[in-house]
């Protein structure tokens, strides 16, 4: 009995636990974009560069991954 009440449990279990490690890995990225950026020398070089730059360099890689995305 105890079972059967549990199984409606177990799917939202899972959505919590998929949503945690959803979360926890962008808490990464950001904590290992933050390491590399606090390096003097990372700084200068992308100030070097230009944020804009990097941008629009990106800009068309972006929209052909959601074009294949809405395929």
């Amino acid at each position: 009995m105890a079972t059967r009440l549990m199984e409606p449990l177990a799917g939202a279990l899972a959505d919590d636990k998929e949503t945690l490690y959803l979360l926890s890995g962008v808490a990464l990225m950001i904590f290992g974009a933050g390491l590399i950026l606090s390096n003097s020398m990372v700084r200068r070089y992308l100030s070097q560069i230009g944020a804009g730059d990097i941008v629009h360099a990106l800009m068309p890689d972006v929209e052909r991954y959601f074009r294949l995305r809405s395929m």
